[in-house]
């Protein structure tokens, strides 16, 4: 390279040559790739129709059963948390052993006859077999001042007693003893937890999906037409409430596990959300949802695991959700997923 005056020549050797096309290539390659990451992660700006909300579930307790809402055509507030209904949301209470560990239906079956209405914003009342009715203001819990630390499959998060109270009923009517359980609520007003191991190769969930005291993100959706599918090859068919998805979505048109290729769904007007993993299942929906009875054959698990095992460790069925875009969201509710 020869540099001189106003005259000067500038060249480059053919060997520099290919060092700065390759320079060039790599950057070109990263922004593509940039791009890429960035804009298949970009909201739909169409959508098409595929069905209506059938059901929506809200559990205040993890492993209970679901909250009894009078109340027609009732809204839910979606947000970047969980589901909430006038003031109460999804599965912030959650019931730990006296080792702080959590306590779930998969132990403990009859958890999920533990059923919970509203009776103000603040205020629920629980109700079990063999026990008098429980009223809880969570305004005005009981308990100590300092929290205890657990954890959700592994994944720790500091939580607030409810009280003796309450713990000695929850007690009664799940280990049938004075003592030995607590109800913890969950304090924060956003996602503190970080995202379940077994979610962290998933390419678009992010931390805030992971939600209050849910195994894996705050919002699941059960395509009806899936479950329909799966009981023609089940002697007993099972009720969609033993997935214990938030979201029931009746089909249009009858597509079994179409789900399985959505990227993005929007339901109603307002809320969207991000697909961001398969929902792989436990022992958990081997549990009779009206009598909390364990299926002696191990259905409908043994029988997923035969055709929607893929390889994953877990049969699936069944998709997690990450909100996008919070807004309101209630039965009837048209849902559309992109539209490609």
């Amino acid at each position: 390279m020869a540099v001189g005056g106003s005259n000067a020549s500038f060249e480059l050797s053919p060997k520099t040559m290919v060092g700065v096309g390759v320079g060039l290539a790599v950057v070109g390659g990263a922004s593509y790739l940039l791009y890429r990451h960035l804009t298949r992660d970009l909201m739909p700006q169409k959508w098409r129709r595929v069905g209506t909300v059938a059901r929506i579930h809200f559990f205040p307790v993890k492993s209970c059963a679901p909250l009894e809402i009078s109340k027609p055509n009732a809204e839910y507030d979606c947000d970047v948390l969980s589901m909430s209904f006038d003031g109460m949301r999804d599965r912030t209470l959650m019931v730990v052993n006296d080792q702080n560990e959590m306590v779930t239906a998969r132990v403990y079956p009859h958890m999920t006859q533990i059923h919970s209405r509203k009776v103000s914003p603040s205020k629920l009342v629980f109700s079990a077999q063999d026990l008098p009715d429980l009223e809880v203001d969570f305004e005005n819990l009981e308990g100590p001042e300092k929290d205890l630390r657990t954890a959700v499959w592994g994944v720790p998060v500091e939580v607030m007693p409810c009280g003796n109270r309450i713990n000695k009923w929850f007690s009664q009517a799940i280990l049938k003893k004075e003592s030995g359980l607590k109800l913890v609520h969950y304090p924060y007003p956003k996602p503190v937890k970080s995202i379940n191991p077994r979610l962290k190769d998933m390419p678009f969930i992010r931390q805030e999906d992971s939600g209050t005291f849910n195994d894996a993100t705050s919002f699941m959706l059960m395509n009806l037409s899936s479950v329909d599918d799966l009981n023609t090859r089940l002697k007993n068919p099972v009720d969609a409430l033993q997935f214990r998805g938030n979201f029931e979505l009746k089909m249009d048109v009858d597509e079994p596990y179409a789900e399985d290729n959505w990227q993005w769904v929007r339901i109603g007007d307002e809320a969207v959300f991000r697909t961001v993993a398969p929902c792989t299942r436990c022992i958990l929906p081997n549990i009779n949802a009206k009598t909390a009875e364990r299926d002696p054959d191990g259905e409908p698990l043994k029988t997923l695991r035969s055709y929607r095992l893929f390889k994953l460790s877990s049969p699936a069925l069944g998709i997690h959700l990450g909100l996008r875009l919070p807004g309101k969201v209630k039965a009837n509710d048209v849902v559309y997923v992109e539209d490609k």
